[in-house]
């Protein structure tokens, strides 16, 4: 899907992952876990499923968002069914833009097409994990309509990540 739709913003694509995108997506989310600070254990960035997404998001009721611009991978965006999460719960996961690519309302997008796969899934509420060093991305997360949690959902198994967040999901017909 090609975005934005009424602005004088630079146009980008939003497309499904492919098989052959993977190393290329692993190595921005570890670039930018590193630009923060933030490529410590207990995150993305030392577990294998990075190397490749494409697997990892052929799980039931998942999909995973690559974006583009001028044909160069500029970062991504997914949505998992969490092991532990409750029930009606999916994760907004792996959101990372490269620095060129921020500030642009790519960001906001790229959850907006999450939360509409996550809607189609049937899932009534999202949840994040984060974590200070990626503050940047906490206004864009609150922007959102994001509220804190006190504690960790689920089983990421990410116990370098210690701020969550959650959302709910309005239904489409409710959205409008």
């Amino acid at each position: 899907m090609r975005y934005p739709k009424d602005t004088d913003m630079k146009e980008f694509l939003i497309r499904p992952i492919k098989k052959e995108d993977n190393p290329d997506i692993a190595s921005i989310v570890r670039s930018i876990l590193k630009e923060f600070g933030a490529n410590k254990p207990g995150t993305v960035y030392f577990d294998p499923t990075t190397d490749d997404l494409f697997s990892l998001f052929q799980t039931p009721n998942s999909f995973y968002f690559i974006a583009e611009m001028e044909g160069k991978m500029i970062g991504g965006s997914g949505v998992f069914p969490t092991p532990g999460l409750p029930e009606g719960y999916c994760e907004l996961v792996k959101l990372y833009l490269v620095p060129e690519a921020r500030g642009k309302g790519i960001g906001h997008w790229l959850m907006e097409a999450c939360f509409d796969k996550g809607r189609e899934f049937g899932f009534k509420k999202i949840y994040l994990e984060t974590m200070p060093e990626l503050r940047n991305a906490l206004g864009l997360y609150e922007k959102a309509g994001f509220a804190y949690l006190p504690g960790p959902l689920g089983k990421s198994g990410h116990f370098g990540c210690d701020l969550w967040m959650i959302k709910e999901l309005v239904p489409l017909a409710e959205k409008q």
